[in-house]
This record gives structure tokens, sequence and C-alpha cells, in this order.
């Protein structure tokens, strides 16, 4: 995807650190369509890609709404937006793409942890514009309430949103909202790390394709160590290239000196935009964003991290 360029709008403090941008086309016409859950990528002046999920108006096509939190530990995106852009400058995208799709259920359950929000809050739209008989609820934490973004976009809604600021309440309580498993109801769960691990825990006993998680890295695997990963080989059909990819390399930097460019945007894992088709050999997962069917199936492999678990791996490029 080569992506387009969009002009900056207009930028809009949400909360103590989370900025929003409105985003247009240069020329007035519309923006692709979308579903909830979609993310676009934003290309940095360095070139590298951050992703982040459209949280506006899915039926509003004149504009498209991202909100970016600047992280303590910002890999380069969150400091660039929060920095350097401003109203009436141009960006490159690419996308939309949508890995974490809303999907249908007799029930649903909301569980958003500080900018995770964004991707939930079309969803919630979706269900109260289009789906109103639809029974749902959302709780939502963060650490203070004057860090949390869309609060009043949120009071519309009553009592099916439940606000749990950290320092008023403490942390979710995730065992009544999970408690009970419940048939015929999706959770849907994007934020850090730990309340993703925790919602994982608790929805053990529910129904088997019940979670859907969005994360914003891929966790860390303690059974993986980089430093002592062993060299395989990886076969490209359609190339017809055969190479040694060893330690501290990945599939698609070895396989982009052979010339062999395979998409890709985050580089971690969390994105599925290098999402390659496995002919033959088992994937060693070290992403964020396969479907546990996916990965039993050994049919796909995120080639900008993951491995192979066998000494040879053929995909499909």
């Amino acid at each position: 995807m080569t992506g387009f360029d969009v002009l900056v709008e207009t930028v809009h403090e949400e909360s103590d650190g989370v900025r929003s941008l409105s985003l247009v086309t240069p020329d007035g016409r519309p923006l692709p369509g979308w579903d909830p859950g979609a993310h676009i990528d934003l290309v940095l002046d360095d070139g590298l890609e951050r992703q982040y999920s459209l949280c506006g108006s899915r039926d509003d096509r004149s504009h498209w709404r991202v909100a970016v939190l600047r992280a303590s530990e910002s890999r380069g995106g969150s400091e660039w937006v929060h920095d350097r852009i401003r109203a009436g400058d141009h960006l490159r995208v690419r996308g939309p793409r949508n890995k974490f799709p809303l999907k249908s259920a007799r029930k649903y359950v909301f569980i958003a942890g500080g900018i995770g929000i964004t991707p939930l809050l079309p969803m919630i739209e979706e269900l109260h514009a289009a789906r109103p008989e639809t029974p749902w609820t959302l709780v939502y934490g963060g650490r203070r309430r004057e860090s949390m973004a869309f609060l009043s976009e949120l009071d519309r809604f009553g009592d099916k949103v439940e606000i749990w600021p950290e320092e008023e309440r403490g942390l979710i309580d995730l065992d009544t909202v999970l408690g009970t498993p419940q048939f015929g109801t999706a959770i849907y769960c994007c934020g850090p790390e730990p309340l993703i691990k925790a919602v994982e825990r608790l929805s053990r006993s529910w129904p088997p394709g019940s979670l859907h998680v969005e994360r914003f890295q891929a966790p860390v695997n303690p059974g993986t160590d980089p430093l002592r990963d062993a060299t395989f080989e990886v076969v490209a059909t359609q190339s017809g290239v055969t190479a040694q990819i060893p330690a501290g390399q990945t599939i698609v930097d070895v396989l982009a000196g052979y010339g062999i460019d395979i998409p890709v945007s985050c580089g971690e894992g969390v994105c599925g935009t290098c999402e390659t088709k496995v002919l033959e050999g088992i994937p060693e997962h070290r992403d964020a964003v396969l479907t546990e069917e996916q990965r039993a199936s050994g049919e796909v492999i995120t080639p900008c991290c993951s491995r192979s678990k066998t000494p040879r791996i053929v995909l499909d490029v």
C-alpha cells in the first residue's frame, strides 16, 4: 500500500497527555470507509510508521479522527505527534485496516484501559446507532480522571458506561465484571498489558472465542530469548529464494536483502500488515495480532517478528 496525503484540519487536547487529530483530504474528497476497530498508519518524517485507531464517526467520511497518548517510553511516534504536528500540516497515511472487528454477538462487555478506549469508542457508537436493542456495557479505567479521554462523549450512554479512575477507585474489579461466564457475550478489551493479561486469565472460563483483544505492543514471551534464537532456513517460493535467518535478524529483514519486499508497518507484530501464508513448517508466533485459531492452524506468520520452530519454513512470497 503506497498510502496518500491528508491534511491536519484541527488538533485538540482531549485530556492530560492525549491529543486528537482531525484529518481530511487536501482536495475535500471523501476518505475511505472503515468499520469499528480499524486503524491507520501515520508515516513519520524518518520513514517509520505508527498505528493509531480511528475513533471518530464511521459515517462521516469527510474526517478521520485519531487520538495519541504521549507515552513516557515513546518509540518516537507519540512525541512526534505531540511536539511537531500542527493544524495545517500534511501527513502521509496508509490504510485503513481492521484486525479488531466488531463481531456479531447477543451481548457485549467492553473493557478499556487508558488510550485503549480509542478502538472501542466507535464500536459502542455503532451498537447505539444501528443495534439499539443489543445490550452492552463499558468499563473504562485510567490512572486519573483528568487523563481519561472522551469522557464527555461517553456521558450520553448513561449507566451503560462505568468510569473507573484508579486514583479514586483502585484497579478495575475484573472479578465482578467477568466473574460469571455468559454464553453469546463477546468481550472486547484494549489497554495496557497488565489489564489485558488479567482479562485473559479471567476469561479462560468463558466459552471459546468470547474474548477479543487489541494490544499496543507484542507481549514478551518469557520462553523466548533473542540471543539464543536458532538459525533456520526460509524458502520464498514465489521468488525462488532460499535464505538462512540467523539470531538477531528477522525474516523480513533478511528477505529484503534479496529484493523481496514484504509489506511491513509496525515491525513488532501488532498490526498484521506483514501476514504471510505458510506452506510448510511450523511458525513460532511472537506477534500480538493473530487469533488463537490462526496460531493453532500454523497457516500464517508475521515475519516481522516471528520465527520458525522447524529447521525449515516455506512461505508464499
